[in-house]
């Protein structure tokens, strides 16, 4: 039969990636790391009514979120957007929050959905009818796509090199496996991370979860976790039939992504259980070939900083994202670099994904610098280095994942890896994956 032009892409695609030569998987025994670097404060510079800690995030196929906040509590919420600079075509009114803790109430939290959208595009817009023109570009619908990847990030002066890294090169949307702020109760730290992040943020989508930093509970007085999480990062949590802003799915370019929180219940009775169960069995890998999901506490770990955390997680979820045939785990919490081989079940195993922690973003307290010895020969690269990671997906097959170190000024790619969808293994079809092979 004669091959169809993407097809034949797709076959000498295979070639190309069976012929190119590995990459070496181990750290650089020659890297003297850099020390560490201060706490930045971020400060507001308009007036009452100008926009500030402007981000942008996904909702569903064709619409994103704008947030803002104003000091100005008359500002109305409002963003007009176009395609044209300061022409704006349309808009949209949406809601707006505020919250106290302790002493502290924050300003006027604005959250604004906007759409339909075309993709691939570039809309210029305004936030509550005053102040600067902003723009961000629309996702692609179809493959190639690339997602950047940070956890842990905070507001050092390593976070601010970590982002300049990740702004020097384009990417679609970024995805963040939890510790945003490092706020830890002191709420003034959380608008100082959304002035930081603003630059970045409001030029591209940033799809966020929760970590432990985020909780801030604070016996007698506020018992109530998450609250300033969920109060200025909205994600749309009930577009994937959640009922929780910590954990949802959303999908973009063939790509499925589930977003899982760490700190909420996620035993088998559990909201969080049930609504993963149901929304893997809807993904379609013909129509979403890749599957990717992010936490925030890693199930795989070889270093001594909070080595078994994740143990009870992934005895509870592993075998729903095993029969899943999810590709890639994202994880945080542990402010180093580390990849793994395909996993499942504490052995190798060719159909479960390659679990990668990334909590290096520029966190304030440090690098967690102490490897288990021997390596487990599960952990093919690992290095205590602050930087940030990229997926880029070509197609329905193959997806190049490399880890960019920080070096001062520069970017170093120090570890990369082609990875193919489960989807198209015929190893791991449907009919080969139980779940017995995880108990």
């Amino acid at each position: 039969m004669e091959k169809s032009w993407p097809q034949l892409h797709v076959f000498f695609f295979s070639l190309f990636i069976f012929f190119l030569p590995p990459f070496q998987s181990h750290a650089s025994l020659e890297y003297i790391r850099p020390p560490p670097r201060s706490i930045i404060s971020t400060l507001h510079n308009g007036s009452d009514s100008d926009p500030q800690q402007v981000h942008i995030s996904l909702v569903g196929r064709d619409h994103a979120r704008v947030t803002w906040i104003t000091d100005n509590r008359k500002v109305p919420s409002i963003v007009e957007y176009g395609q044209t600079p300061g022409k704006y075509e349309a808009s949209a009114t949406g809601e707006h929050e505020s919250y106290h803790y302790f002493l502290y109430r924050s300003s006027k939290i604005h959250h604004v959905k906007i759409g339909p959208l075309n993709q691939s595009t570039t809309y210029y817009y305004r936030c509550g009818g005053t102040g600067q023109d902003f723009s961000f570009k629309t996702p692609p619908s179809n493959f190639p796509i690339e997602f950047a990847v940070a956890g842990d990030l905070g507001q050092t002066e390593w976070t601010a090199s970590t982002l300049s890294h990740i702004g020097e090169e384009d990417y679609d949307v970024l995805l963040l496996p939890g510790d945003l702020s490092y706020a830890d109760t002191q709420q003034p730290l959380w608008d100082s991370f959304g002035r930081l992040v603003q630059p970045y943020a409001s030029r591209r989508p940033w799809m966020v979860t929760q970590g432990n930093h985020e909780v801030e509970t604070y016996q007698f007085f506020e018992n109530k976790p998450f609250k300033a999480y969920n109060a200025r990062w909205l994600m749309p949590f009930e577009e994937s039939g959640s009922t929780s802003n910590l954990y949802y799915s959303f999908e973009v370019a063939g790509v499925h992504i589930v977003m899982l929180g760490s700190y909420t219940d996620f035993n088998v009775t559990s909201n969080q259980y049930k609504w993963l169960k149901a929304d893997l069995a809807k993904v379609d890998r013909g129509r979403t070939p890749w599957l990717v999901v992010l936490i925030h506490v890693p199930w795989y770990n070889t270093n001594l900083a909070h080595e078994g955390e994740g143990e009870s997680m992934r005895k509870a979820m592993e075998g729903l994202l095993y029969q899943a045939r999810v590709d890639i785990v994202f994880a945080g919490h542990v402010h180093a670099y580390e990849r793994f081989t395909r996993v499942s079940n504490n052995s190798t195993n060719q159909c479960g994904p390659v679990h990668v922690t990334i909590g290096d973003g520029g966190n304030r307290e440090g690098l967690a610098l102490t490897f288990k010895e021997p390596p487990s020969p599960l952990s093919l690269f690992r290095e205590a280095s602050f930087g940030h990671g990229r997926l880029k997906v070509f197609n329905q097959t193959h997806a190049l994942w490399s880890w960019h170190r920080n070096d001062d000024t520069e970017s170093i790619v120090a570890d990369q890896v082609w990875l193919q969808s489960l989807s198209v293994s015929s190893m791991c079809n449907e009919s080969s994956i139980s779940i017995n092979d995880e108990l």
